[in-house]
């Protein structure tokens, strides 16, 4: 066999070679790759069941209500307590303020007891449901600077039994509520004061 038949025969068998190495890819391609994968499924990731989230929910939000009730019951003003003898008793409030309910011509008000304020202070809303007309004219110092206002005689104030007729009020103080009056000494003036560790005392004269 000469030069040229070896070379030939060498192309033949590398040719051979490469139509197996075909044929045996092409196999397992068949085999494997050809297979259909199965179609993912278009449904969407399950979130949180609702079943689970809507007692929870549910949960979380009766928690918050009782501590709500709970908040607004501990700190709301307590009744003053009449003492046999007609001292009349506050307790001091967890801000370190004193208040009482009481009333203004008859209106109910929530006091914020100020024994260094030197009138009955009042919001102009709550003076016109008060029935507080009138008045002179005055200006009021303020932390945020003056504000004109007016100073009403002839008023009505209570806090339990004690009763106060005649009391000067100050009108046009904003009080962060028109239901919020300040207790100060044109009605503080007419009883001795007390003052224990959490209490103030009021007594007659």
């Amino acid at each position: 066999m000469g030069v040229d038949d070896q070379d030939a025969q060498r192309e033949r068998d590398k040719q051979r070679q490469l139509d197996d190495t075909r044929n045996k890819f092409a196999a397992f391609s068949r085999q494997n790759l050809g297979r259909q994968t199965p179609p993912k499924s278009t449904k969407p990731a399950d979130g949180p069941r609702q079943t689970g989230l809507i007692p929870m929910l549910l949960f979380w939000l009766t928690v918050m209500g009782l501590l709500y009730a709970l908040m607004t019951h501990y700190l709301k003003p307590k009744q003053p307590q009449v003492q046999a003898n007609g001292d009349l008793i506050i307790a001091r409030a967890q801000d370190g303020h004193f208040y009482t309910p009481g009333h203004i011509n008859g209106r109910e008000v929530l006091f914020l007891v100020d024994t260094g304020a030197s009138l009955v202070s009042v919001s102009e809303p709550l003076a016109q449901a008060a029935a507080m007309h009138g008045g002179v004219p005055t200006t009021f110092q303020t932390a945020n600077g003056p504000r004109a206002g007016r100073v009403v005689d002839g008023v009505t104030v209570a806090i339990g039994p004690l009763r106060v007729t005649n009391v000067k009020v100050g009108v046009g103080l904003s009080l962060g509520d028109d239901t919020q009056a300040l207790l100060g000494q044109s009605f503080l003036s007419k009883f001795d004061i007390t003052l224990r560790q959490n209490q103030m005392v009021l007594r007659a004269r």
